[in-house]
C-alpha cells in the first residue's frame, strides 16, 4: 500500500545534468566575459564605487583628533593625502562626498562629544547652502549607513570591493538595469528635466576614497567636452514648481537657508569649544562654470557671511597666485597631477589658519 507521502514524490527526470551544470556554466561565463568586454569598449575601468558603504569606513576611521576633509568633489579631487600628511603631521580621513553638501557631516562631527580634530571643508556655496533634495540626501544616506549599517551590509561591501577592484561591469550608479534605462533618450518636457548622462572614464577611486581625474579626462577631447557641458545645467537652480505661489517657494527658501547659517555656526563653535577647529576652502573652477558660480553666489555674499558667523578662517584660492593659477581642464576638478602640486602649496596656507585659530583660542 503506498504511503501518505507518496502523492507528493517527484520522478527526477533522467537527463545528463552533470553536461547541462557544465554548460551553464559556460554560457554564465561567456555572457559575463562578453559584458565586461562591452563596458571597458564603453570607456569604464576596474576601481572602486564610492559608495555609502565605502564612505561609512573611513568614517569609522575618525579618532577624536583626526584630520577630517569633508565637502563635495573638489575636495575629494583636488587634496592629495601624501601631501596632507606630509604638511600637517597626521593622515586626513577624507569624508567630501561627489554631489552633496557637507552640512550634514559637518553636525555629525560636532555632535560627537568625542570629537576635537581639525575639519577642512571645502565650500561650494550653492551646493553647502542647499535647502533640500538630492544633496542633503547623498549625506544623509552615508551618515545613514555609518550609524545603522549591518554586518551583513559591511561583509558584503568588503565582497563587493574585492570584486569591484577586478570588474569594469561592477558600476552600480552607472550600469545596473535602473541606470541603464534612464539613459535612454527621453527629451526635456514640462515638470520632468532629465539630467545630461555622466560619461564613463571620468575617475577612479581608491580605498582611502582618493578620487582622482583619469589622464583621458584630463586631456582636451570628447569625454572632457560632454563633462563641461553637462555642469552647466547641474549648477543652473530649477524654476520655482508652478504648483506653489513664487513668492511663498522664495520665502520658504530663504528661511531655510537662514537655518543652514544659524546651524552651520552653532557646529563650528560646538567643535571649536571642544578644542577642534574648522577651516573653509574655496577650491579652484574655471571656465563658464566659475562665471555661473560668481553670479549666482558671489564672494561677498554666502562666503563672507559663513566666515563672519562662524568665527572660522578660509581660504579662498583667487587670493593667492599659487593658488589661482591651476586650471580646471573640465572646468570643475584638478588633474591627478595637479592636484598633488594644489595641495602641496595650500599647506602653508593651512598651516597658517590652523596656527591663528589655536593662538585665537588661547
Amino acid at each position: 500500500m503506498p504511503s501518505s507521502t507518496s502523492s507528493f514524490e517527484r520522478v527526477v527526470p533522467a537527463l545528463p545534468w552533470r553536461r547541462i551544470l557544465i554548460a551553464v556554466a559556460l554560457l554564465t561565463a561567456a555572457a559575463t566575459l562578453g559584458w565586461e568586454i562591452r563596458c571597458r569598449t564603453w570607456g569604464y575601468t576596474a576601481t572602486l564605487n564610492d559608495t555609502a558603504d565605502l564612505w561609512a569606513q573611513q568614517r569609522r576611521k575618525v579618532r577624536p583628533d583626526s584630520l577630517v576633509i569633508i565637502g563635495d568633489s573638489r575636495p575629494l579631487f583636488d587634496l592629495d593625502l601624501d601631501a596632507l600628511e606630509q604638511g600637517l603631521g597626521r593622515r586626513p580621513v577624507q569624508l567630501a562626498l561627489a554631489g552633496s553638501c557637507a552640512y550634514p557631516v559637518l553636525a555629525d562631527l560636532a555632535a560627537d562629544e568625542d570629537f576635537h580634530g581639525t575639519v577642512i571643508v571645502g565650500l561650494v556655496p550653492l551646493m553647502f547652502l542647499a535647502p533640500g533634495g538630492p544633496l542633503l540626501a547623498t549625506s544623509e544616506k552615508a551618515l545613514k549607513r555609518y550609524h545603522h549599517g549591518t554586518w551583513a551590509e559591511r561583509s558584503g561591501h568588503y565582497i563587493g570591493r574585492f570584486l569591484e577592484e577586478r570588474l569594469a561591469f561592477l558600476k552600480q550608479n552607472d550600469l545596473t538595469l535602473e541606470s541603464l534605462l534612464k539613459r535612454l533618450p527621453i527629451p526635456n518636457r514640462p515638470r520632468a528635466l532629465i539630467p545630461p548622462p555622466f560619461p564613463p572614464g571620468f575617475s577612479t577611486v581608491d580605498p582611502e576614497r582618493r578620487s582622482r581625474m583619469t589622464d583621458k579626462c584630463a586631456r582636451p577631447g570628447a569625454l572632457q567636452t560632454r563633462i563641461k557641458e553637462g555642469w552647466l545645467p547641474l549648477f543652473t537652480p530649477p524654476p520655482p514648481p508652478t504648483f506653489v505661489p513664487k513668492d511663498v517657494f522664495l520665502a520658504g527658501v530663504g528661511s531655510a537657508i537662514e537655518t543652514r547659517f544659524r546651524d552651520t555656526a552653532a557646529a563650528v563653535k560646538k567643535i571649536d569649544a571642544r578644542g577642534g577647529q574648522v577651516v573653509f576652502v574655496r577650491f579652484p573652477v574655471t571656465g563658464r562654470l566659475k562665471q555661473l558660480e560668481d553670479a549666482a553666489t558671489p564672494r561677498a555674499g554666502p562666503w563672507t557671511r559663513l566666515l563672519a558667523e562662524t568665527g572660522a578662517p578660509g581660504i579662498y584660492f583667487e587670493d593667492y597666485p599659487e593658488l589661482a593659477s591651476f586650471d580646471c581642464p573640465e572646468w570643475s576638478h584638478l588633474s591627478a597631477p595637479d592636484s598633488v602640486a594644489f595641495t602641496q602649496r595650500l599647506v602653508p596656507h593651512l598651516q597658517k589658519a590652523l596656527a591663528k585659530g589655536t593662538e585665537a583660542a588661547h
